[in-house]
């Protein structure tokens, strides 16, 4: 037969062993949400930053093009291919 402290020493451990196993699951538990949370964020980051550059380029390209149309020789360009319209002294040469 055991002994009362044997008994008491036996109960501690299994206490103290599902204890352990709950705070090991709770644990994994935790750390895989948070590496789930962290791949997601990742990913919207990089498409974030896809976008950005695509923005990026996209403004880069109006920045270009505002400064060709302050360009009064590039506004007589245009004006003479999409209006037709030429200065005194010109004439407008389309080809049949």
């Amino acid at each position: 037969m055991e002994s009362p402290k044997t008994t008491g020493a036996r109960r501690r451990y299994k206490l103290w062993l599902v204890a352990m196993t709950v705070i090991l699951a709770w644990a994994g538990y935790a750390l895989f949400s948070q590496m789930q949370r962290q791949a997601e964020t990742e990913e919207r980051l990089s498409l974030a930053k896809e976008r950005l550059e695509q923005v990026q380029q996209q403004s880069d390209e109006l920045q270009a093009k505002i400064k060709q149309l302050n360009d009064p020789e590039y506004i007589s360009q245009l004006a003479s291919k999409q209006q037709g319209w030429v200065k005194p002294g010109e004439e407008l040469l389309t080809a049949p």
